[in-house]
């Protein structure tokens, strides 16, 4: 799949100068396709726990756990899919079954919700593995291998995931909790097939020659040829880096169980006569992304040409201390709570704040640094191991979030805020030895930024 991408662009006749910023037009198409996929993704999670613990009358721990399993599973999935994609579909067809699965599932859920309720979330975890990994992939196959244009895409490409994620709480939340559980969970699925329609309808066009099936290589022969050492500790230097994002997930996953839980029942949700819908706290992170992303990534250009730009281990370690602050607030919105009837939801708007800018600071940052440092023949492999940990992360989260039932909310947010800090001890610990592994070779570059 990966070899004669470029010569099918050329043998379609596509023009990739001709789309929007220098783009090739299909960069657009797939920001919109990858919007109403996750549209739908962050419109049912925005409900799950919520739909569980007030319809269902589940316990918060039954609850919780549950959710961590889900969002675990949802970014494990993508592993199996995308060996699929690769070595039997293509990422075209994946796509299309992908999509089609998770809108069944999220219309399982909207007209029979009790009795096919894990029926549901099923499909969705299998659609989602199918979609989550070929998109980003086709993505990539816009580009030639050597274009630098391509880190660009992607940073736009993440904001269309921001905009679905914005949108998603706004809509599918007012509808769960006004109109009926059924039509928020139903307007999921209706945006997972808006996102299928327009593929359908553009893929001809704007992604001619692109993703119609596994193309075979040289890949058995690079296979065969032995490691090197300096292969092995470059390889060493992305395990250690993907493994310390793990506490980052478990901690930044609450704002769907715990921290949505705790914003439905102690956080003031009244303006005038309009009551917050409490999925509508959701939609605050990608505001934050669409907002700061654009700056993030002039200061990097700008300290990168001033050699001033700090490595990638040094910018992991600032997200969790910016995690742990934030993570300060609802300790400290917590302890109000138990002598308040209700706090401010500046609390909550404080907390997530600063969450979303450590995300900023890891995970596109550590995205990058797995394809920079990793050596070219394990770079699918290893960026699997991203989405691994991210996946064990989310269900440490549901794990450690099924005790807030327990835990009074201003010491069951400390733990976040000590786990926080624990990590950036760790990884600036880390940081001499991590760049003594990054370095090693130059599998991909002068030895990368690390």
């Amino acid at each position: 799949m990966r070899g004669g991408i470029t010569a099918n662009i050329e043998n379609s006749g596509f023009n990739p100068e001709n789309g929007l910023f220098g783009h090739p037009p299909g960069l657009m198409f797939l920001f919109l396709v990858e919007m109403w996929e996750r549209f739908s993704y962050y419109g049912m999670k925005a409900l799950l726990v919520l739909y569980l613990v007030n319809a269902q009358r589940w316990s918060i721990s039954r609850a919780a756990t549950l959710y961590g399993n889900y969002t675990a599973l949802a970014y494990i999935a993508p592993m199996l899919g995308g060996y699929i994609a690769d070595r039997y579909l293509g990422t075209r067809r994946s796509l299309l079954w992908g999509g089609a699965i998770i809108a069944c599932g999220h219309f399982t859920l909207a007209f029979r919700a009790g009795s096919s309720f894990y029926l549901g979330l099923a499909l969705i975890i299998l659609g989602t593995g199918l979609f989550k990994p070929n998109v980003s992939t086709m993505v990539g196959q816009l580009y030639a291998p050597d274009d630098k244009r391509r880190d660009a895409g992607f940073t736009i490409f993440f904001m269309g995931i921001s905009v679905g994620a914005l949108l998603a709480p706004l809509a599918c939340g007012y509808l769960a909790q006004r109109a009926g559980w059924n039509y928020g969970f139903g307007a999921a699925g209706v945006g997972m097939v808006l996102g299928l329609a327009l593929y359908l309808w553009g893929r001809g066009r704007y992604l001619p020659g692109i993703g119609y099936g596994p193309v075979r290589t040289n890949e058995e022969a690079e296979r065969a040829t032995p490691s090197t050492p300096e292969d092995r500790k470059r390889i060493w230097a992305v395990i250690i880096v993907v493994i310390s994002t793990i506490p980052f997930w478990a901690c930044y996953e609450q704002v769907g169980s715990s921290l949505s839980l705790f914003a439905d029942r102690h956080v003031a949700r009244n303006l005038g006569i309009f009551v917050i819908p409490t999925s509508w706290f959701q939609s605050i992170n990608p505001i934050v992304i669409l907002a700061f992303a654009p700056l993030l990534a002039f200061l990097w250009e700008y300290l990168e040409k001033k050699r001033r730009e700090p490595s990638a281990p040094t910018k992991m370690a600032a997200a969790y201390l910016l995690l742990a602050i934030g993570f300060g607030f609802a300790t400290w919105a917590g302890f109000r709570s138990e002598t308040l009837l209700l706090v401010s939801p500046l609390w909550f708007v404080a907390t997530d704040l600063f969450r979303s800018w450590g995300e900023l600071l890891l995970s596109p940052v550590g995205l990058s640094y797995v394809t920079e440092i990793a050596p070219k023949r394990y770079g699918s492999r290893l960026m699997a191991a991203w989405f691994l940990a991210e996946g064990i992360g989310n269900k440490f989260a549901g794990s450690i979030a099924s005790y807030s039932a327990s835990i009074r909310p201003g010491r069951f947010y400390a733990i976040f805020v000590i786990l926080a800090l624990v990590s950036v001890v760790a990884l600036i610990a880390l940081i001499p030895w991590l760049k003594r592994l990054a370095k090693a070779g130059s599998a991909n570059s002068d030895g990368g930024q690390v």
